[in-house]
């Protein structure tokens, strides 16, 4: 049984890792480090009900404050991880501090795969990572009249069909000829499709994107590859997610494309374990090595970890599943 454990991220799979150390009998040290300013929170809702402004922030909230002190758990939210140093077992924090570990578990998550076009910086062009991005697309809501959204994804859909409740003419750029085309099968592609354009929603499959450009620093349109131009207001990206491993990168622990984890959720450095967003885990019931999107894959990782930390030996052999809400429909997966 360590004695000291840390956790990097904070968010749906850090939290469950407390509520399982705790749980399993453990009384050691405990300490989250979150980069955010605020408590582990949900994130799926960002797209749907916080944007359109029908659920509070302190809603969102997974556990609240008093869960964490409850638990005994120290918590540092708003400072950031700067770098592991495996050897003498320490996670340096932005401000100098070194926290000592005998186990550390990695939930750092995912970030937002990010244009890299003319015009990429323009004031008026967004991504949904957290709650500060979608305040900041809230703001712009009351002066949109048209939206662009690139990528006919989760987040892409889940966000036009948001954005359609509000009023807001939406048009989705979407290179692969079928919306979702890496999630789901054609009948379900086309299902989404036909639902989205009886709402008014101008789907542009097989189209790419060529240039964003602007009034001085603000948006004006979208340029295909095409040529065509579309005006409007807002532009939401939603093109994929990277993998926030580059701590455990440049400590030296295997990575591709995700922290490499095995069959325990624990790295190639033996008292490291990682769960969540930012792993890379052969799937038992499939034999290929996935990263994982979700919440349920970040609390059924995070409960492994946090079971195995504390020497209960247990194998992440969970089936995943997944869900999505646009408009009144909701496809589970």
């Amino acid at each position: 049984m360590p004695e000291r454990i840390v956790i990097v991220g904070a968010g749906q799979a850090a939290s469950q890792a407390v509520d399982t150390l705790r749980k399993q009998g453990f009384g050691g040290s405990l300490t989250m480090v979150g980069d955010e300013p605020v408590a582990p929170y949900q994130r799926p809702p960002l797209s749907k009900k916080y944007l359109a402004g029908l659920l509070a922030a302190d809603r969102l909230t997974i556990r609240h404050d008093a869960f964490y002190t409850d638990h005994q758990v120290d918590t540092r939210w708003g400072r950031a991880a700067v770098n592991l140093d495996p050897a003498r077992r320490l996670v340096e924090l932005d401000e100098g501090e070194a926290l000592p570990y005998d186990a550390l578990l990695l939930t750092t998550g995912s970030r937002p795969r990010r244009l890299s076009l003319p015009g990429a910086e323009l004031d008026g062009i967004h991504y949904v990572r957290n709650v500060a991005d979608v305040d900041r697309i809230r703001a712009e809501l009351a002066a949109t009249r048209r939206a662009v959204v690139i990528g006919g994804g989760y987040i892409g859909l889940e966000v036009t069909a948001t954005l359609r409740d509000l009023g807001i003419e939406v048009t989705v750029l979407e290179m692969a000829d079928r919306v979702m085309n890496r999630v789901v099968c054609e009948p379900v592609s086309r299902f989404y499709e036909q639902q989205h354009r009886k709402r008014g929603v101008e789907l542009l499959l097989g189209t790419g994107l060529a240039e964003l450009l602007g009034d001085g620093d603000n948006l004006r349109a979208v340029r295909c590859v095409d040529g065509r131009e579309i005006e409007c207001d807002l532009v939401i990206v939603g093109i994929g997610v990277l993998p926030n491993d580059e701590l455990a990168s440049a400590a030296g622990l295997k990575c591709n494309n995700g922290i490499v984890i095995d069959e325990f959720c624990r790295t190639s450095e033996p008292v490291i374990f990682a769960a969540g967003d930012c792993t890379q885990q052969v799937n038992r019931h499939f034999g290929v090595s996935v990263r994982l999107e979700s919440v349920d894959n970040a609390f059924e990782q995070a409960s492994t970890a946090a079971l195995n930390m504390v020497g209960v030996m247990t194998v992440h052999d969970k089936v995943p599943w997944f869900w999505s809400d646009q408009y009144d429909l909701k496809m589970i997966i």
